[in-house]
């Protein structure tokens, strides 16, 4: 509940700073005192104006930034908010941009400082009222702890450690021992608010009574589902179809940031491709001239969860590149299913140069316009490679879908001869994936590109 009247106040509060952003860029002081050409009516940006109500709540949520305890250090929170806010703003941008609307640059950048600054007000004081004694007694509840004697000993001293959840344990009781009359009588006496329950999977009928029994007393009960130790995963609540269920998950969440990513995709790719559209044409005579053979090399690579694909690349090696390859196999420099060489004797004159500005790699737009890959993602591996890779860990690299560039690529990926090191990277990015992060991958990778640190 706190978390929907979060984001129903910054929704109001993002709509409050685009009104107060172009009101201020369309004041006389702007365009008369200081100088400045007038701005469109307010009225052109209306339809923008109304998406972006709802979508900013969610951009912040796709950050992380309602994930969190009232108390959380001010360090993440501001940096939470500051990466939404940046996205926001750069979203507008665009979206005006590609709207074919002129707006002054002021308006998207003034707007994104101004909701900042009013959305990190509201959380001082917010947090200042839950912390006040007025705060604290409106947000107290009355909890029961249920389960084991090492179980509700762990949750307590958990919850002693977050006094800001508002959460304080009436009483503890052992599930073993709990007679349905005792609970009840509980549920009376103390006037319970709800009830924690541990319990292991041999306790399970035990669970069910006393579920059984809050649902006619109108009690909540809050049940710690941690029956199974995982040690990668994390553990999120589902509905199917009515039922509930856990979901033990290892990769990246769908979510609204997810979604946001397959936009970037695709509208990345277009936009790339439409501007690169005559250099590619020129590269591809270069080629055609140079050598015989197709433009475009075509190999069956390992995508999302291992499905074959085919990736386009310009071609940059001989036509028999991959007949000969065997022979070639003692030279390997990478460990593990991978083969690199760094002087590959297949490779032609004007294909070392693709290779060394990674322009060899730009058909794969293609493959992003039909998503089979991303910008960013572990780069794929040809699927006679994949079936090599015998530890099942080093496969997690696969739950993802490809990219164009990765974490690997940007780490000196030269310099990296074992193909533990290159899965290391790769899991680290999945782990740790994020909108921001995929960011920095891309600007790492610009200058990776114009420095020539391309593929062996």
């Amino acid at each position: 509940m706190r978390m929907q009247i979060s984001q129903l106040l910054d929704a109001c509060i993002f709509a409050a700073s685009f009104w107060l952003a172009y009101e201020i860029r369309a004041s006389d002081f702007v365009t008369i005192t200081l100088g400045q050409p007038p701005i469109a009516p307010f009225e052109v940006f209306f339809w923008h104006y109304l998406v972006l109500i709802p979508v900013s709540p969610l951009v912040l949520e796709s950050q992380g930034f309602y994930d969190r305890s009232w108390m959380t250090a001010r360090k993440t929170l501001t940096w939470a908010l500051f990466k939404g806010c940046l996205f926001i703003s750069l979203g507008l941008t665009l979206a005006l941009f590609f709207s074919r609307l002129l707006i002054a640059r002021g308006v998207p950048i003034g707007f994104g400082v101004i909701a900042f600054c009013l959305v990190l007000l509201k959380e001082e004081l917010m947090s200042l009222a839950a912390q006040s004694r007025f705060g604290q007694s409106q947000f107290r509840r009355h909890f029961l702890l249920l389960g084991t004697g090492s179980e509700t000993e762990r949750i307590r001293h958990e919850i002693q450690q977050r006094p800001e959840s508002g959460v304080e344990i009436i009483a503890e009781l052992d599930l073993n021992q709990l007679q349905p009359e005792e609970l009840v009588n509980l549920l009376h006496e103390r006037a319970i608010n709800g009830v924690i329950l541990s319990s292991r999977h041999s306790l399970f009928d035990r669970a069910e009574m006393v579920v059984h029994a809050c649902e006619l007393e109108g009690v909540e009960v809050w049940l710690v589902a941690d029956f199974f130790k995982t040690r990668i995963s994390t553990t999120t609540m589902d509905d199917f179809y009515g039922r509930p269920m856990l979901v033990f998950r290892s990769t990246p969440e769908v979510s609204w940031q997810g979604k946001i990513k397959e936009a970037i995709d695709f509208v990345g790719a277009l936009l790339l491709l439409s501007l690169l559209f005559i250099p590619l044409v020129v590269v591809a005579l270069f080629i055609k001239l140079t050598s015989s053979g197709p433009v475009f090399f075509k190999q069956q690579r390992s995508g999302l969860n291992g499905a074959p694909f085919t990736i386009y690349k310009f071609r940059t090696m001989v036509t028999n590149a991959e007949q000969i390859k065997h022979e070639l196999a003692a030279m390997n420099e990478m460990t593990g299913p991978v083969f690199k060489l760094t002087k590959d004797p297949r490779i032609t004159a004007i294909g070392r140069w693709l290779r060394k500005f990674s322009i060899d790699e730009f058909p794969q737009l293609f493959n992003v316009l039909r998503g089979e890959m991303s910008l960013v993602g572990p780069r794929p591996l040809p699927v006679d490679e994949t079936k090599r890779i015998h530890d099942m860990a080093h496969r997690r690299r696969l739950s993802v879908k490809p990219g164009l560039t990765c974490l690997w690529q940007v780490s000196g990926r030269n310099e990296i001869k074992k193909f533990e090191d290159w899965v290391r990277l790769d899991l680290e990015y999945i782990d740790n994936w994020s909108l921001w992060l995929d960011l920095k991958i891309l600007l790492r990778t610009i200058p990776a590109v114009f420095q020539g640190a391309g593929a062996k």
